[in-house]
């Protein structure tokens, strides 16, 4: 698992093995993280999905 710089993660959000978080992302509360995500985002649910992009 590797996060970016500037990542927000909200509590209780679960990210899997061998995902990367891009830099300046936002991860939504109690989302799971199942796949990479690309810089600035925001993501959040179960599965995370991009909601938009910062």
């Amino acid at each position: 698992m590797t996060i970016g710089k500037h990542a927000w993660i909200g509590v209780g959000a679960i990210i899997l093995p061998g995902v990367e978080i891009g830099d300046g992302i936002t991860v939504g509360a109690g989302s799971i993280v199942t796949q990479s995500l690309p810089e600035r985002v925001f993501a959040a649910g179960n599965p995370c999905r991009i909601v938009r992009e910062l």
